[in-house]
């Protein structure tokens, strides 16, 4: 199975900003872990990420034919107000995606604690830490 992880806007500062909300583990760490699960299951992971939103459609866009099954997407900041990447997301609605957040959104700020992308995915994981992008990843190999 193929899948496509998503980073928006500042996880590529994994390790660098906020350490006591997102940890000391930087973006590498990250990826390896991803990468380390998808072998283990046997499935094809695809790494993306970008601070720019146009970037970020372009992507969700190409998964439609490039036999994406699923996506796990941490849109960032622009959870809370991209209505674009929401429409991207809804447009491929053959693919199963799970929109993951390392903190509790909904115990932050008040403008995180509202997704605009959430309700055009099958799932929302947040405050797991790092651990949910693998919890995300288990989804979509039950779902699919």
């Amino acid at each position: 199975m193929k899948i496509l992880v998503i980073n928006g806007p500042n996880l590529n500062f994994l390790g660098i900003r906020e350490k006591a909300i997102y940890g000391n583990q930087d973006y590498e760490y990250l990826c390896n872990i991803i990468k380390e699960k998808a072998l283990a299951d046997g499935d094809e992971v695809v790494l993306f990420q970008s601070n720019h939103e146009g970037a970020i459609i372009d992507r969700i866009q190409e998964a439609y034919s490039d036999g994406t099954a699923g996506i796990v997407i941490n849109p960032g900041a622009y959870t809370h107000y991209s209505y674009a990447i929401h429409d991207a997301l809804k447009s491929v609605e053959h693919i199963k995606k799970v929109e993951v957040h390392i903190s509790d959104i909904t115990s932050r700020e008040e403008f995180r604690k509202v997704s605009v992308t959430a309700p055009a995915c099958d799932k929302q994981i947040y405050g797991h830490g790092l651990n949910g992008y693998l919890e995300a990843m288990d989804y979509l190999k039950k779902a699919i």
